[in-house]
């Protein structure tokens, strides 16, 4: 949409990602707003939304009674609902996490039992024999099975529900990024690279740059975004027979990485990967590109150096890091979960950026986290799974801006 002169909403939200388009959709069924979305691309899904493994998690592996839980459990059913009324690429493909030595077969009872208390079906598999019934070609002691979650095409997601949004009356400006707010006693002034926009009300839903908003705005400011980077990798061809579905290895409670890990998506590519670097600027996808502000910014920040005291952080970060430069230590990785895969096999593919939030005390925050301010809404962390939990989480964050608009 062009902005032809200075525009005024009731609601305006900054970010057309998958958060930012549900909130907007959600508003605009449940209300008589005038509501509009910005976004800094040209282009939906550009940064987190569209650079994902593009799985449902169904929410195993989180603590019982959790934010986190409730809306990954929640989103996986309004998801495959929302994909199946819409047409939209989506292969029930299930998940395997599987255990490579006893401390991991160990914590699987742990997932179960938590999977269990979340409402997700799940088959603990106790040999080699019955892992292969799944996987042929994975290797592990043990693993747990959950058939519900899924592959999807994030992408075409979130340009359907924006499409949704738009059909309910939403405006969307495109290709305006937002310079400065200015907040009088009524209203908000955005300020854009294209013309100012005026709103009474504004939710914060901007992802890698969350938390630079919501500090202008004198928000969350015990919070800072560390940007961690994931890389991927994809099997050639002629190799993705080796992984019929998605195949996990057991996630460590204290970590809110999952590890390189196999995803059989919806376009039939096998894409392995996430490793988790960290990112030298925020949408610094090339592990050789460099913002040297971003830089300084993480760097001069107290609680990134409180988050590296541990010595298990500081071999984490060696470890992914190694990951990242030496593709042999990216495949040794992949090998532990099917050992047939060899370094010819691995093609690069794409990268994303995690927006992760660092409390100034050096906690990981590992939760949904939004602060409300004067008159606005502050999305600060959106951490896996953001994506499906988009639905239920927008729908939430809807009815509390509803709640609080005057």
């Amino acid at each position: 949409m062009q902005l032809q002169s200075m525009e005024t909403y009731d609601v305006a939200i900054v970010g057309g990602g998958c958060i930012g388009c549900s909130v907007a959709y959600y508003l605009a069924r449940d209300s008589a707003l005038d509501i509009c979305v910005i976004e800094k691309e040209h282009h939906l899904a550009e940064h987190q939304s569209g650079r994902n493994s593009g799985v449902l998690h169904p929410g195993f592996n989180y603590p019982p009674g959790s934010l986190k839980a409730q809306f990954a459990s929640e989103g996986t059913r309004r998801m495959k609902e929302y994909f199946d009324t819409n047409d939209l690429p989506l292969d029930e493909l299930g998940v395997l996490v599987v255990a490579t030595d006893h401390e991991e077969r160990r914590r699987l009872t742990e997932i179960q039992h938590q999977a269990t208390e979340n409402g997700v079906e799940t088959d603990l598999l106790e040999s080699q024999a019955a892992i292969r019934e799944h996987e042929p070609h994975a290797v592990g002691e043990a693993a747990l099975y959950c058939p519900e979650a899924a592959s999807v095409d994030s992408q075409k997601y979130v340009y359907s529900l924006a499409g949704d949004a738009e059909n309910a009356g939403v405006d969307f400006f495109s290709g305006y990024e937002v310079e400065t707010i200015e907040t009088n006693d009524s209203t908000h002034q955005i300020r854009t690279s294209n013309g100012t926009i005026t709103s009474s009300y504004l939710v914060n839903t901007a992802g890698l740059y969350a938390d630079t908003l919501a500090h202008q705005m004198g928000v969350g400011q015990e919070y800072r975004i560390v940007p961690f980077r994931g890389e991927y990798y994809e099997l050639v061809p002629e190799k993705r027979h080796l992984v019929q579905s998605m195949i996990y290895p057991t996630p460590d409670p204290d970590l809110p990485f999952l590890g390189v890990h196999y995803t059989r998506r919806t376009d039939d590519k096998v894409i392995i990967g996430p490793n988790a670097v960290l990112a030298f600027g925020r949408e610094a996808y090339a592990n050789t590109q460099f913002d040297l502000s971003e830089v300084l910014d993480v760097l001069g920040y107290s609680g990134f150096w409180k988050l590296f005291t541990s010595l298990k952080m500081i071999n984490v970060g060696i470890t992914e890091l190694n990951k990242s430069y030496r593709k042999t230590a990216f495949v040794d990785a992949a090998q532990k979960l099917v050992p047939e895969v060899e370094p010819d096999d691995f093609r690069k593919s794409y990268a994303g950026i995690r927006a992760q939030i660092v409390r100034s005390d050096g906690t990981l925050v590992k939760d949904p986290l939004f602060k409300h301010g004067s008159r606005s809404t502050h999305v600060l962390n959106v951490v896996s799974p953001g994506l499906t939990s988009s639905l239920p989480f927008g729908d939430h964050l809807a009815s509390e801006v509803l709640s609080r608009f005057e």
